[in-house]
């Protein structure tokens, strides 16, 4: 294939699942993280041992800086990007609005929607024909959270990833006729280390009862839909979300 694919936050979780089955599809996957360097090289080795070509890349999203020299090391190794998958997100605590101080606010906001605004700026100067780039896809991990609002829990975090709709949608308008089709998936519950970082562990399985199908759901399950947004398979596909919910 020799397709070049940028995943940020593909250390653990979502983003490492699609890292796999990205590299099974015969990408070339540059795994971002931003702190745990021991977990995005078992991913690289786990790749590298299947005969895929991976490497990993440090780099803090929501620190411009960082991006600008993330993207110059790909065009380094590579030379090009085919694709992005905006994944690398972060919450806090859960808490009601009235406890949030604006330092929290912030912290989500600039991972969750400056980082990916920057990660999406310098892929379309590559990726773009109006820039001598010969198209691509962009991917933005969303959440159900943006439109169920995580009351009593995240609606910082449920605010960040509507935000990422919005982006999604404008930016699939803007690149349309370059050649880069934007699309988003949004999560439901998902069984990922992620709501251990928001204080339970166990809250997939308090509100699995809530979801149509009565399960949580697996990363790998996320990827896939991820991956076929990447794919030609879905040409024709812009600007658009898939819900992997299980009804939720």
């Amino acid at each position: 294939m020799n397709k070049t694919l940028l995943i940020t936050g593909a250390s653990r979780g979502i983003g490492a699942a699609c890292a796999l089955l990205a590299a099974e599809r015969g990408y070339r996957v540059c795994v971002n993280y931003r702190s745990d360097a021991q977990a995005a090289e078992q991913v690289v080795a786990i790749i590298e041992a299947a005969g895929g070509s991976a490497f990993a890349l440090q780099a803090d999203v929501s620190i411009e800086a960082e991006v600008v020299s993330m993207f110059e090391r790909i065009d380094a190794r590579y030379g090009y990007l085919d694709a992005l998958v905006n994944n690398a997100g972060i919450l806090d605590r859960q808490m009601r609005v009235e406890q949030m101080d604006a330092a929290r606010i912030n912290r989500i906001l600039a991972t969750n929607v400056t980082g990916p605004f920057l990660c999406a700026r310098e892929a379309v100067r590559r990726m773009s024909t109006r820039h001598g780039g010969r198209g691509g896809a962009i991917v933005n991990l969303s959440s159900r959270a943006a439109v169920l609002g995580s009351s009593g829990e995240y609606v910082d975090y449920a605010a960040s990833k509507a935000a990422l709709d919005v982006l999604t949608l404008g930016l699939s308008k803007e690149v349309g006729l370059e050649g880069i089709r934007v699309n988003g998936v949004r999560p439901g519950l998902i069984e990922t280390e992620m709501h251990a970082s928001g204080g339970e562990p166990g809250r997939v399985r308090r509100l699995q009862s809530s979801v149509p199908m009565g399960r949580g759901g697996q990363a790998a399950e996320v990827a896939r839909a991820v991956l076929w947004l990447l794919s030609d398979e879905a040409s024709y596909t812009t600007g658009s979300f898939i819900d992997v919910s299980g009804g939720r």
